[in-house]
């Protein structure tokens, strides 16, 4: 039973390697529209890699509920944990965005003359997570903040675009396949993970309102957010938790 929390961090793997396969796996097809053909990528298989994103983020909750619970952390587990977040939260959605700029690129007119260079930048993602996560564990960390944008985070967050490009209400799926914005948002993204700001973390050590404010706020506009912006739910969420992390830094500083 010990093994527990690292039978689930193998099962956030698992998801984020089979999340890989689909992802990989994406066809391209011929649309016209207006006269004119493009060639774009299904978005179903990437779906189905954001699925297992999603599932895998469970799971990597999961693991340090539970690891705390049996009172069974270990450096193992720590390690591994890391390992998998990796795979799931910076290879995986790295990927996410190599088919969406390569979509973006696609509509071009010259694009069969774009280098595979102007693709890889994507894979600037699991560099910057791989440096976070490695500052993560060298460092002790706080119960209540994190230094810097958690990988997962930021890996959801990308995860998020194939159901934006499938359920889209809000037509934002055109920004999506805007090749400056998808590599605005990878260099913010980026950034946001080594960046030095504190953000909190959903570690509760008491429940009263004065020191778990920015908590409650957040999740009472998430949840209205998921009714209202719908698949756009996930990029709300990021920008209502930078925000109120900058609101609450000096409390977060000195709790």
């Amino acid at each position: 039973m010990k093994q527990l929390p690292n039978v689930l961090t193998l099962g956030n793997l698992f998801c984020g390697t089979l999340s890989l396969v689909f992802i990989l796996q994406s066809p391209c097809y011929i649309s016209s529209y207006n006269g004119q053909d493009y060639l774009v990528t299904a978005p179903e298989p990437l779906f189905w890699g954001s699925v297992l994103i999603g599932i895998a983020a469970i799971l990597d909750f999961a693991d340090g509920f539970v690891a705390r619970w049996m009172k069974a952390n270990s450096e193992m587990g720590k390690q591994l944990d890391s390992l998998a977040d990796i795979v799931t939260f910076g290879i995986a959605p790295a990927m996410i965005l190599f088919q969406l700029l390569k979509n973006a690129y696609m509509q071009l007119p010259d694009a069969i003359n774009v280098s595979i260079i102007n693709l890889a930048f994507t894979l600037l993602l699991p560099c910057f997570a791989a440096w976070r996560l490695a500052r993560f564990n060298i460092h002790q960390a706080t119960q209540h903040y994190f230094i810097g944008l958690p990988t997962p985070a930021a890996g959801l967050v990308v995860a998020s675009f194939p159901l934006i490009l499938l359920k889209d209400a809000f037509h934002l799926s055109t920004y999506l396949q805007n090749i400056w914005i998808l590599y605005a948002i990878l260099v913010v993204l980026c950034y946001l993970m080594v960046c030095r700001w504190p953000m909190f973390s959903f570690k509760f050590n008491n429940f009263n309102w004065k020191s778990n404010w920015y908590r409650y706020v957040w999740m009472i506009l998430f949840v209205a957010s998921i009714f209202w912006l719908r698949a756009a739910a996930g990029i709300c969420g990021l920008v209502l938790y930078i925000m109120l992390s900058l609101l609450a830094r000096k409390q977060l500083l000195t709790e």
